[in-house]
């Protein structure tokens, strides 16, 4: 039974997900501030976290970042109120792997959380590429580091899964559609602006100029390679 820790703290938004989540199957452990969530992920080590932004004591922005440093991988879920683009693409650059808006769509959660959960099992399953080196960032993809210039780098599960079969599939024209398909494991909720998002996050973390890159490469009407 996979175990999700909710870190949400408006009372009843918590009872819902809690409700909901313990119904389709899973453990679930809860934190209503995000310290309590940060030591609640640390020493509980749940399997997927649904992660709130606005927090008292410590935001959810801060939670995400401390957890990528602290070496956790969980997949982390953000939920936003604010609906804003700006509030999506910060979760994402600081190592969430999705995001959804309230109020939250039950049936789209439980669906986004278990391709979450399938994707991460696949990862630790697949035959992987041991490493990749390309101008001055080396990936460890066994142990889910990647460094730049020496500094380590705070990519989330997903963002690593993406960068590595963009790697095995170097040179390959990936539409968004396919890596949608075999790297979320996503059928039909989000939309193509989800590869989008993350392609630019790896490009702002791993190109030397992001707005002309040399590896994580557009092929305009078609969609993604990787030229390393």
């Amino acid at each position: 039974m996979a175990q999700i820790l909710i870190v949400e703290d408006e009372e009843n938004i918590l009872k819902i997900l809690s409700d909901f989540l313990r119904f389709e199957g899973f453990e679930v452990l809860t934190a209503q501030d995000g310290q309590a969530g940060v030591e609640r992920a640390v020493g509980g080590r749940p399997d997927l976290i649904v992660l709130d932004i606005m927090l008292p004591r410590k935001n959810g922005y801060d939670v995400c970042r401390e957890l990528r440093e602290k070496g956790l991988l969980v997949p982390i879920v953000i939920l936003t109120a604010k609906g804003e683009e700006i509030d999506k693409v910060l979760g994402l650059e600081l190592g969430a792997d999705d995001y959804m808006t309230k109020p939250v769509a039950l049936k789209e959660l439980n669906a986004r959380i278990r391709a979450l959960l399938r994707r991460a099992e696949w990862l630790k399953q697949e035959e992987k590429l041991a490493s990749v080196e390309f101008g001055d960032v080396k990936v460890d993809f066994q142990r889910h580091e990647v460094t730049r210039r020496g500094k380590t780098l705070p990519l989330s599960t997903m963002e690593v899964g993406l960068l590595h079969y963009m790697v095995k599939h170097r040179g390959e024209v990936l539409t968004r559609e396919r890596i949608l398909n075999e790297v979320w494991g996503y059928e039909k909720f989000p939309t193509t602006r989800t590869i989008d998002t993350h392609v630019l996050n790896l490009r702002r973390k791993l190109e030397q100029n992001p707005n002309r890159p040399k590896y994580l490469l557009t092929v305009h009407g078609a969609g993604y390679r990787f030229a390393g």
